[in-house]
């Protein structure tokens, strides 16, 4: 049996040789003096004899040997070979920090966000990239603790961006989540922080709902003296109110001008959507088509780099502040959604379920939460007429009086 004084005068010879401690342990001493303790043992299930290698003196001393193969033991009373288990463990760290967040982040979004509109996959890879990655990137994901995740939402809290550090966190949970259902971690944090961020103070879109205001922005809307593209869809927006982004990608093969209708995808709900479009929307469209309607990529609005690309997002909101418009307090293109929301109802008197199926949004009905494309169709043709109509009448200055259904 060994004792510490053995191990450390073990002096080396011309051929390896070993001191025997108990229970199949050794100092084997190398011709070089290298005095190494191995373990020998029979492998469960094939009775096969094996070496396990318990560690380096005097890194390891003799007191952390025998403990060493006392643990290799108790995996052996269980059927377990220490041998394989220390291979997979080795095998399961190399994996672990190879599976960085980083990594498995930009797997979810190539894997998991394919259905999401470009706009949602470029704004979910810029948070990641300028506010996470630089701090969570390298590190394994299944050694990820919750309070490096708050640590990381807080910088943003503590520079304003509230509602930032909110989408950052539920990023987070997306890409760990990923991680647990493709078997790279076990658990998610990120439900433990709940509350732990100030809450976000909604905001709504900047939209006037008084008459004589929307006259004024149409008004300034006719002395816009940009690019012809840009111009259209600066006039269209007003005319369909729908998001700024499925106007941009609008393309021609979507587009009916004989039955004047316009059918899309809408980008939030991913459903099925059908525009009528009015005599003014289609006049736009028509003067629009000799110079976009031939061009490769088929946008009705496209880039002015290239025509393979549509518009970009911030065109309109650009082109509203070139007229004074601040998009901030006045008006943004997506805040026409809430001028027709509102005007609508209110002034031409249409029936809430109609404005909404048309702003694409699911209404409740007795059959629970629906929408339908087609729902209200006729009724939506002369809504989107009359709503044609009625901004003439304002941009003209007339004066603000409810125009009849039907009329």
């Amino acid at each position: 049996m060994l004792t510490p004084s053995a191990v450390a005068n073990a002096k080396p010879q011309a051929k390896p040789y070993k001191l025997r401690d108990e229970r199949g342990m050794y100092l084997l001493v190398q011709p070089t003096g290298a005095r190494l303790f191995r373990m020998d043992y029979r492998r469960p299930g094939t009775g096969k004899r094996n070496t396990l290698a318990l560690g380096v003196f005097p890194d390891v001393s003799l007191k952390q040997a025998r403990e060493r193969r006392d643990q290799a033991r108790k995996l052996l009373a269980d059927g377990i070979d220490p041998g394989e288990k220390r291979q997979a463990d080795k095998a399961a760290k190399r994996q672990a920090a190879a599976d960085t967040f980083e990594r498995i982040a930009r797997e979810f979004i190539e894997r998991r966000l394919t259905e999401k509109s470009a706009v949602h996959r470029s704004n979910v890879q810029r948070r990641l990239e300028r506010d996470v990655f630089p701090y969570l990137g390298t590190r394994p994901v299944a050694a990820i603790a919750a309070p490096e995740i708050l640590d990381v939402v807080r910088k943003l809290e503590a520079r304003g961006a509230v509602e930032s550090a909110h989408r950052a966190l539920g990023n987070i949970g997306q890409v760990i989540r990923y991680a647990i259902a493709t078997g790279r971690t076990e658990f998610d944090p990120t439900p433990s922080l709940r509350g732990s961020l100030s809450p976000v103070n909604p905001r709504n879109m900047p939209a006037p709902t008084d008459p004589v205001a929307v006259g004024a922005i149409l008004r300034a809307l006719e002395a816009f003296q940009g690019g012809s593209v840009v111009q259209a869809a600066v006039h269209l927006l007003p005319l369909v109110f729908c998001r700024p982004g499925e106007l941009r990608t609008m393309r021609w093969q979507d587009v009916d001008l004989d039955a004047a209708q316009w059918s899309y995808t809408v980008s939030k709900t991913k459903t099925a959507h059908v525009v009528p479009l009015s005599e003014q929307a289609i006049g736009i469209l028509r003067e629009l088509h000799p110079l976009t309607g031939h061009l490769a990529g088929g946008y009705v609005f496209p880039g002015g780099r290239s025509s393979l690309r549509p518009l970009s997002n911030a065109a309109i909101n650009a082109a509203l502040r070139r007229l004074g418009i601040d998009t901030k307090t006045e008006l943004t293109g997506h805040g026409w959604r809430a001028v027709a929301r509102t005007l609508l109802h209110e002034r031409l008197h249409y029936d809430p379920h109609v404005i909404e199926h048309q702003l694409a949004h699911a209404v409740p009905d007795a059959l629970g939460t629906s929408y339908n494309r087609t729902k209200f169709l006729p009724e939506r043709r002369k809504m989107m007429q009359a709503w044609a109509d009625y901004l003439d009448a304002l941009r003209k200055g007339a004066d603000v009086v409810p125009i009849k259904r039907g009329a």
